[in-house]
């Protein structure tokens, strides 16, 4: 065999709402090189698609070149695995269902996944991370949004046509707030940033107590965080509500499923244990019984830009070789 025509590189893709990153990797897993850019200079997908491809080609020419890529893995919001698309993301500008995978191919001739960011996460965890030797545990995703991915004897169980895991938009609440995939009482409108926010409002309103929150200029879920480290009554009592309807969330699925642990990550995961103290307090209280004390909390400890490159290139090796410069 012909040591030459192995190629031992491929790029990593992570986009969030504010930000793309992207970066070569290699097969042991090493960054050889990484860059970024605002995803909000480009509210348009076609002129997201172009600058991204362009940039991804930049950067493997200064790095060893185009002939050294095998495939490019993507972590997307609502991104799908089995078909490569993009389908109707609550958060993101770019709007019904974007065939991401065929349009990076045809501008990069090269073999593209895309899988949801929970997925990436997931394949990041268990490769680098905290979950590595586990074969059954849920990575939860807590930031602009509310995602995970099921890990099930080794395997990702993406269900029937890929989209197993949406536990942000299972109902905790019925006719509760209002959610972006267009239902009431998600527990996404609970657990991910606005409706943290909108706890926190609610708190106020309901107490004449003195809280900083009332003085900030712009409130977020890492503000009052600050605030509880400050000793505020009220921002704990958000994270204290926060959590109870986590707990009650995930004390559903893992009675369906029987994880051996849940991973936390994202943004509003760095709240820590003022979120995740009452989130297992309620989950114990709500849990099926022979699951009780058994599920592990973990917060993931890798670099989150970091471990998201890198869960997406792990997801580009198990994409089928493809490129518009050889023969089948």
């Amino acid at each position: 065999m012909d040591q030459t025509l192995v190629k031992k590189r491929v790029v990593g893709v992570d986009i969030s709402l504010e930000q793309t990153t992207f970066a070569i990797v290699d097969v042991r897993g090493n960054i050889l090189a990484k860059d970024s850019f605002p995803t909000e200079d480009y509210p348009d997908i076609s002129n997201f698609v172009a600058a991204l491809s362009e940039r991804i080609i930049g950067l493997v020419e200064m790095n060893g070149g185009y002939e050294t890529i095998r495939s490019v893995g993507i972590s997307a919001p609502s991104g799908n695995f089995m078909t490569g698309c993009m389908v109707n993301s609550p958060n993101m500008p770019w709007k019904g269902v974007i065939p991401l995978s065929a349009l990076l191919r045809d501008r990069m001739g090269l073999a593209v996944a895309v899988a949801n960011n929970a997925h990436v996460v997931a394949l990041g965890e268990h490769a680098f991370g905290c979950a590595h030797g586990m074969r059954d545990f849920i990575v939860i995703t807590l930031g602009s949004g509310m995602g995970s991915c099921i890990f099930s004897d080794g395997n990702v169980n993406l269900g029937y046509d890929g989209f197993a895991g949406e536990i942000g938009h299972s109902c905790v609440h019925l006719n509760g707030r209002n959610c972006g995939c267009g239902n009431k009482g998600c527990l996404e409108t609970y657990t991910a940033a606005k409706g943290i926010v909108q706890t926190a409002r609610e708190v106020m309103e309901e107490s004449k107590a003195p809280s900083k929150m009332r003085d900030a200029k712009k409130l977020t879920p890492r503000i009052i965080t600050e605030f509880c480290e400050e000793g505020d009554e009220l921002a704990v009592e958000v994270y204290r509500r926060t959590g109870e309807v986590l707990g009650l969330g995930l004390a559903n699925y893992a009675s369906l499923l029987n994880p051996e642990a849940f991973i936390f990550t994202g943004g509003i995961s760095m709240a820590g244990h003022w979120l995740l103290d009452p989130a297992k307090e309620s989950f114990e209280s709500h849990v099926f019984h022979n699951i009780k004390g058994k599920v592990k909390f973990l917060a993931s400890e890798l670099d989150s830009r970091e471990r998201d490159v890198l869960g997406a290139s792990v997801l580009a090796w198990e994409v089928k070789e493809y490129s518009l410069f050889k023969e089948e």
